[in-house]
C-alpha cells in the first residue's frame, strides 16, 4: 500500500507585493514540494501583457493570526532571477490584507494587520486613492499619478511621453525592464527630483523609463527606509519617514 504523502507544516517564506491582484501566488518549488495539482488557467498581467497562468488551490495560508482559507492561487517559477538567499515559496497579494490595516515598517523589519485601527484623512502622509494603489506624487513641479508597488524591484518607472515632458531631465541610457512576462525597453535616467509620497521627500532618484509601459510606477526600492501603511476598508494609504510612530 502506498503510504499518503504527509502534509508538510513548516513556516513559508512569503513576499508582499501591492501590485499582484488576487489573494496570493505560489512558486513552482512551493506547488512541488506540497505536491499540490494545477487546476486551471488564468490571465496574468504585468502591467504591459497578459500570459496564460497555471492555477493552484490552497486550503488554508496564514500569517500569524491572519488566516485565508479555499485560495486559488497563480503559479509559476517567481525564483528564476533570484539568488538563492533570497528565494521565497510565494507571495501575498493585495486581497490578503483587504479587511484591515496593514503596516510595512521597512527600518524595524515588521510587518502588522490590525481590523481595528483605521487611516484617516488628517494621519501623516495619508492619501485617498480609487483604484488599487494609484495614488498623486510630485517629481520636481510635475503632478502625476502613480502605482505604488511593493513587489517591483526598482525606484521608479516612467513612460516615456512624461520623462519627455519633464523640464530639464538627464539623458536617457539603452537598456532593458523585466517585467513578470518578459522584458521592454526600459532605459536608465537619474532624476534631481524631489520625489514626493505622501510624508516622503527622495532627490537625486534612480529611473526608469520605457515607452512601453502604460502608467508612471513607484517601486520597492523607493520605500526603503520608511513607513506604509495602506487600510483598503477607507481606501486610504499613507507613506511617512520613519520617525512617523503616531500608528
Amino acid at each position: 500500500m502506498r503510504r499518503a504523502r504527509r502534509p508538510l507544516r513548516k513556516p513559508f517564506r512569503f513576499a508582499v507585493d501591492t501590485g499582484a491582484s488576487g489573494v496570493a501566488r505560489a512558486d513552482t518549488r512551493l506547488v512541488d514540494a506540497l505536491g499540490l495539482p494545477r487546476q486551471g488557467h488564468t490571465g496574468n498581467s504585468d502591467g504591459v501583457s497578459t500570459a496564460q497562468a497555471d492555477t493552484v488551490r490552497l486550503r488554508s495560508l496564514a500569517l500569524g493570526a491572519l488566516r485565508r482559507e479555499a485560495i486559488v492561487a497563480i503559479t509559476r517559477d517567481y525564483n528564476a532571477r533570484q539568488s538563492a538567499d533570497a528565494a521565497f515559496d510565494g507571495i501575498l497579494a493585495r486581497d490578503f490584507f483587504a479587511d484591515g490595516l496593514l503596516t510595512i515598517d521597512d527600518p524595524r523589519r515588521r510587518l502588522t494587520f490590525s481590523r481595528t485601527r483605521r487611516l484617516s484623512p488628517e494621519d501623516p502622509g495619508a492619501l485617498a486613492y480609487e483604484r488599487p494603489f494609484r495614488i498623486p506624487v510630485s517629481i520636481g513641479d510635475v503632478q502625476v499619478d502613480a502605482q505604488l508597488d511593493t513587489g517591483a524591484n526598482v525606484t521608479l518607472v516612467l513612460p516615456q511621453r512624461i520623462h519627455d515632458a519633464m523640464p530639464d531631465v538627464a539623458a536617457v541610457t539603452q537598456g532593458r525592464l523585466t517585467l513578470g512576462n518578459g522584458e521592454v525597453d526600459g532605459g536608465r535616467t537619474r532624476l534631481h527630483g524631489p520625489l514626493r509620497i505622501g510624508a516622503l521627500s527622495l532627490a537625486d532618484v534612480e529611473a526608469r523609463v520605457s515607452a512601453r509601459f502604460p502608467e508612471v510606477l513607484v517601486g520597492a526600492h523607493a520605500l526603503q527606509g520608511s513607513v506604509v501603511l495602506i487600510d483598503q476598508r477607507s481606501q486610504r494609504l499613507a507613506v511617512c519617514a520613519p520617525t512617523a510612530r503616531a500608528f
